[in-house]
């Protein structure tokens, strides 16, 4: 028995690394995957093609999270497509690194609008279908950076930090209806943006972690798997970090 057989999942930004290592592994588990994607078209159809080849219906919506009424309207797209919305993961997320005193007022609200404001409006939008169906499970990307900050990502951990406030009230609001709201803290994942670094880099931040590598998107993937499934299903409100013992 596949883990995830017969839900649906909307999944944000998993076109490439850690969004696209969770819509793999969930459609292996046997969901159904509606990914949205903010460009690359060719890549999209690349993943529907190879997430269906799992045989789960899988389509790729070009939207963009931070727009409060494309968030609306993507929901009720799946949910006339898919005829459920059992699983959001809302993963869609950006960087604009800079110190305080020179992250611009626009760079800082750039990132809180895609990292945090997305989380809204995308939870908004599922919470009636997934209140209908007296069942779901929203799963929300924070960081290791959103527990502990980082010098340079000031606007970064302040969006990843509220999504885990967010996530915590989400859990409280709608548990009565069996809605569980949780929260994944990645450390350090090796993705295509990672392998882009200086070697040396890399190696150090490998050093310092306790399980002496980085993690994989295949890592955050099966935490995921376990808050979308059953198995996890007196568990809400809660953050799990995946980050090989980085915060220790």
């Amino acid at each position: 028995m596949k883990l995830l057989e017969n839900k649906t999942a909307i999944i944000t930004g998993a076109t490439r690394g850690i969004g696209k290592g969770i819509a793999e592994t969930f459609a292996q588990q046997g969901a159904n995957i509606a990914f949205t994607y903010s460009s690359s078209v060719d890549a999209a159809n690349a993943l529907e093609k190879e997430l269906s080849a799992f045989g789960v219906k899988a389509k790729g919506y070009q939207s963009n999270a931070a727009d409060f009424d494309a968030a609306q309207e993507l929901a009720a797209l799946v949910l006339e497509e898919f005829g459920s919305i059992d699983i959001l993961v809302n993963n869609a997320g950006i960087t604009k690194d800079n110190l305080l005193m020179r992250i611009s007022e626009d760079d800082f609200d750039k990132v809180i609008e895609i990292n945090l404001k997305s989380v809204f409006n995308l939870t908004k939008a599922v919470i009636r279908p997934m209140m209908k169906q007296r069942k779901g499970s929203i799963i929300n990307m924070s960081s290791v950076v959103g527990l502990k900050g980082n010098a340079g990502q000031a606007n970064y951990a302040a969006s990843k930090a509220g999504i885990i406030g967010f996530s915590k009230s989400v859990a409280l609001e709608l548990g009565s209806r069996n809605i569980r709201s949780n929260v994944i803290a990645p450390g350090f994942i090796e993705t295509e943006m990672t392998a882009k670094l200086d070697e040396a880099t890399v190696k150090g931040w490998r050093d310092a972690i306790p399980l002496k590598r980085g993690g994989t998107p295949e890592d955050i993937a099966n935490a995921c798997v376990f808050l979308a499934s059953d198995m996890s299903a007196y568990i809400t409100g809660q953050t799990l970090s995946v980050d090989g013992g980085m915060l220790t």
